[in-house]
C-alpha cells in the first residue's frame, strides 16, 4: 500500500467524523426542542381506597378491610413471619418478639425482648390500624425499627394475618 492510498483512507475517516458532527449541529439548528420547566411526570393517585392506611391519621373501615380476609389465608401468609416470630401461647422470643395476643398490646410490650429505641419510644398499642400500617411497610411506619421485612403489599394478606394473629389471642376482634 503506497502513501496515496493511506492518505485516502485517513481522509475518508476524517470526512466521516466531520459529516457526523456537522449533522448533529445542523439538526440542532433545524429542530428546536424546548426544555421542560419541571422534570418528571405528574402521577395521579386514586384516593378512593378507604381501607388503606397510609399515615397515622387515617381511619380504617373495618368492614371493608376484613371483607375478604380469612384466618386460613392468614395462617398461610404468616409462614413468612414464622421464621422470626412465635405465635404460640407462652412462645419464646426469636429474632423477633413473640406475637401471641398482639392485638391490643402495647408496642414494645413483650418483656425479655430487646426492642429498637424507635419502637420503645413509639408509645402506642397494636390496634388493627397500627398493625395494618406496620405490616404494609414496617420501615416507613415506625422509622428506625430493626425489623428487616419489606412488608405485605396486598391488603387482603394484611387483613388475614391480623385475623390469624387475633385468632390466637385472648380477645377477638369485633367488627361494627
Amino acid at each position: 500500500m503506497d502513501s496515496f492510498e493511506f492518505n485516502k483512507i485517513v481522509a475518508a475517516i476524517i470526512l466521516t467524523v466531520v459529516v457526523v458532527l456537522g449533522l448533529d449541529r445542523i439538526s440542532d439548528l433545524l429542530f428546536k426542542v424546548d426544555q421542560p420547566t419541571v422534570s418528571g411526570y405528574k402521577v395521579d393517585l386514586d384516593t378512593t381506597m378507604t381501607a388503606s392506611v397510609t399515615d397515622g391519621g387515617s381511619q380504617l373501615d373495618l368492614q371493608a378491610f376484613f371483607a375478604s380476609a380469612s384466618v386460613e389465608q392468614g395462617k398461610s401468609v404468616f409462614k413468612k413471619c414464622a421464621a422470626c416470630h412465635s405465635i404460640k401461647k407462652g412462645g419464646k422470643n426469636n429474632i423477633g418478639p413473640a406475637l401471641y395476643s398482639v392485638v391490643g398490646r402495647d408496642v414494645a410490650g413483650v418483656t425479655g425482648y430487646k426492642y429498637s429505641k424507635s419502637l420503645v419510644a413509639y408509645g402506642k398499642q397494636w390496634s388493627v390500624e397500627e398493625l395494618n400500617g406496620f405490616l404494609l411497610k414496617p420501615a416507613k411506619w415506625i422509622k428506625g425499627n430493626k425489623m428487616g421485612f419489606a412488608g405485605l403489599k396486598k391488603e387482603e394478606d394484611r387483613a388475614s394475618v391480623i385475623l390469624y394473629l387475633n385468632a390466637n389471642g385472648d380477645e377477638p376482634i369485633t367488627l361494627p
